[in-house]
């Protein structure tokens, strides 16, 4: 460094320091603490004592270095983040925010998974990305252990597991193709097929608005949206079939939460509030096969009745009966 210029940032410090200092003293006169025929001496040291005056000093140089206070004065092991770390924890962060707000808003009525599945997946990638830090350079190392082992919270690690578990619960991988890239085909199909049913719901509602406010009669409904019904309850039933011969070895597994729930609204929608039914096509046969059911046990217990009252049907003589008719044979023989 210039030796002109560096004695001339010092007088400026002292300059400083004196300005400080009048202003300290000033402070102190206003508010009647020293008098004025106090010496300046000892006004200083009543103010300032040693330290706090180095302090003011030091204060004073870093003020005329740009005032920047940070890493001018803070010890060089101090830990920090590199640009390309907290560019990482920056991606992480702003992936999150999507994905939250997404969850949030896709709650009632659920659509996590089939909107927020590629907001989870850049999640995943930006985890992902964090954890691969861990490299044989020890930047990527100091890296990684600062954003996921630093401190007590491990605030990127509870996120990251808290969105995994929420995914997991939603079973959102069941609406999702192998790669979880799109929606499978089926839950697209499913998906389309109940925004049919709604649709059908309601048009008929606004054919017979007025029927609506004051009778409630909801045929129209019925009758026109069975078919539309039908084939979504269908769906939903072959849906679950082939889930559970697909997770045999998991018990309780569900559809995802997406589709439970769309069918769980239409069935409130026809079941309360339309009040529609759906009747059996095959009632007398079912009608047969109870009556037949109920009938076995009668059928049983009186054909083991009569079989038993045959066995007991046996011509035993008395005993009185039986010695005249041996009597009578003996005196025959002996005429």
């Amino acid at each position: 460094m210039d030796p002109d210029r560096a004695v001339a940032r010092r007088r400026s410090s002292l300059l400083l320091l004196r300005l400080l200092l009048v202003a300290l003293l000033w402070s102190g006169l206003a508010l009647g603490t020293y008098s004025l025929g106090s010496s300046p001496h000892r006004v200083l040291h009543d103010l300032l004592s040693e330290e706090q005056l180095l302090k003011v000093e030091d204060l004073s140089l870093a003020l005329l270095q740009g005032g920047r206070m940070g890493p001018l004065s803070l010890p060089p092991d101090l830990p920090d983040l590199d640009p390309g770390c907290r560019e990482l924890l920056l991606d992480f962060a702003n992936s999150s925010a999507e994905l939250t707000g997404c969850l949030v808003r896709g709650a009632r009525p659920v659509r996590l998974c089939q909107t927020c599945y590629p907001l989870f997946q850049q999640v995943a990638s930006k985890m992902d990305n964090i954890s691969r830090a861990v490299g044989n350079s020890s930047e990527s190392h100091s890296c990684a252990r600062s954003l996921l082992m630093a401190d007590r919270m491990q605030i990127v690690v509870i996120l990251s597991e808290f969105f995994n578990s929420t995914w997991q619960k939603a079973n959102c991988a069941n609406c999702l193709t192998n790669k979880s890239e799109e929606l499978s085909n089926s839950t697209v199909y499913f998906l389309n097929l109940f925004n049919h049913t709604l649709t059908c719901f309601e048009n008929n509602l606004q054919g017979s608005a007025h029927s609506l406010l004051q009778l409630r009669n909801y045929s129209e409904v019925c009758k026109n949206c069975r078919d539309a019904y039908n084939s979504l309850s269908s769906l939903y039933s072959e849906m679950q079939k082939m889930n559970e011969l697909e997770n045999k070895a998991e018990s309780g597994t569900h559809l995802c939460i997406d589709v439970e729930d769309a069918m769980n609204i239409t069935r409130k929608l026809w079941s309360r509030t339309f009040n529609c039914s759906v009747p059996c096509s095959d009632t007398v046969p079912v009608i047969a096969v109870s009556v037949f059911i109920l009938f076995l046990p009668v059928v049983f217990y009186l054909s083991s009745f009569l079989h038993s009252e045959q066995k007991k049907r046996k011509l035993i003589l008395p005993k009185r009966l039986k010695s005249s008719t041996s009597f009578a044979n003996i005196q025959e023989n002996s005429h």
